[in-house]
């Protein structure tokens, strides 16, 4: 495959889980009023969704490892058109949320498939580079979906929001069936054996760099899924901005993560990933620090959220990349197994906080402003102490990005 074809299919599988609920979001508090449901329902859309992402991977991984990536993506993006089409005719929220849980069992194998090509076709610094271009155009979808999503759930419901789901699942699915050819070096046939598979999971997860790599992940994903299970409602609700406006600000906040990863690139060229990451994580630190100081001396309004936020959104556009790409880095004989791991602890820790923020969302702005927080404080210490000890891992590239 030429490698512009790759990281545009990369863009595309990775974007999967950014369209999916940036087309959303906008109409999630309509679709709440729709069916009559409560705030904790129309969160489980979104939780049980991310949940059943994350579980997927560990089954999706070692498929890809032992039969290849492509049959496991074209099982993946088929799946994920069929299940967008559900959620689309869904004639309760119970069914809505079950055609969720489908969509997010298939989008497993897709976004888990992308981080396993990264490995297979580029060595980890490669890698990394390789994987912030292809954020670049998730970062592009995320901005395109975001105002689209606010101003189809405005002007023709939050169905129709969800329809354009589908065209996305549909186009990328022609485009893997056509075009993608099989990364893996090497297929394992031992993949699937139980004793193996534990065996192997148990390596990768006493491995420092992943265990490095993986924690910096599951931070930036959770400050950025603390924003997306809670920012319709406080922006929309608490703010009184109309959803064309949110889709506005979800727009914003993806133009400052676009702009991440290029500087992650620029960064990555100049210092090497330690320092890049050590930069990330005081960007991410600033801003946590900076929303909390604004919100307790009671300013409150929609620039002094988004202000900070978009320093946390440049910070992930540095951590994502590198944080994906060098979990799987030392593990090239199982980088489906080791993306699967990756991604199922990140789902987990997203999973957990959109479960807190269902609870604990009372009409104020303080779930999101002490999420961020947390999660700004969890980066700065994960990158400047594990990321500065094992953040090199090493390989040989099979391709250039």
């Amino acid at each position: 495959m030429h490698p512009s074809l790759v990281v545009v299919m990369l863009a595309l599988m990775l974007g999967m889980q950014a369209v999916t609920t940036d087309l959303y979001l906008p109409a999630l508090p309509a679709l709440t009023q729709g069916f009559g449901a409560q705030m904790s329902q129309a969160q489980l859309t979104l939780t049980a969704m991310l949940l059943s992402f994350g579980v997927s991977q560990l089954a999706w991984g070692p498929l890809s490892d032992r039969w290849g990536r492509r049959p496991v993506l074209l099982v993946g993006v088929w799946a994920y058109t069929l299940s967008a089409l559900g959620c689309t005719l869904a004639p309760t929220i119970e069914a809505l949320i079950g055609m969720r849980c489908l969509q997010g069992v298939a989008m497993g194998a897709v976004v888990m498939c992308a981080r396993a090509i990264v490995r297979d076709l580029y060595a980890p610094i490669e890698g990394a580079r390789a994987m912030s271009k292809a954020l670049t155009g998730l970062g592009i979808l995320a901005c395109t979906s975001a105002p689209l999503g606010g101003a189809v759930a405005q002007h023709l419901g939050w169905r129709a929001a969800l329809s354009f789901l589908v065209a996305y699942g549909l186009a990328t699915a022609l485009l893997a069936q056509t075009r993608f050819r099989e990364s893996i070096p090497q297929k394992n046939p031992g993949a699937l054996q139980v004793r193996v598979l534990l065996q192997t999971w148990l390596t990768i997860l006493r491995h420092p760099t992943f265990r490095a790599f993986t924690l910096l992940s599951m931070g930036a994903f959770g400050a950025l899924f603390s924003f997306l299970a809670s920012s319709s409602f406080i922006y929309i609700q608490v703010l009184g901005l109309s959803k064309i406006a949110y889709g506005l600000v979800l727009f914003s906040s993806s133009f400052a993560y676009i702009l991440g990863t290029l500087f992650c690139r620029r960064l990555l060229l100049r210092l090497g990933i330690r320092k890049t990451i050590r930069v990330g994580a005081g960007l991410s630190l600033t801003g946590g620090v900076w929303v909390a100081a604004m919100a307790y001396s009671d300013i409150i309004s929609v620039p002094s959220l988004l202000g900070p936020f978009y320093l946390i959104m440049v910070a992930h556009g540095i951590h994502q990349p590198i944080g994906q790409s060098g979990a799987v880095g030392p593990f090239p004989q199982a980088a489906g197994a080791a993306s699967a791991l990756s991604g199922f602890l990140m789902t987990v820790v997203a999973f957990a906080i959109g479960s807190w923020l269902g609870w604990r969302l009372d009409g104020t702005v303080f779930p999101l402003v002490e999420a961020l927080l947390f999660w700004s404080v969890w980066l700065a210490v994960v990158g400047w102490t594990l990321v500065q000890r094992h953040g090199e891992p090493s390989g040989e590239p099979h391709g250039q990005p």
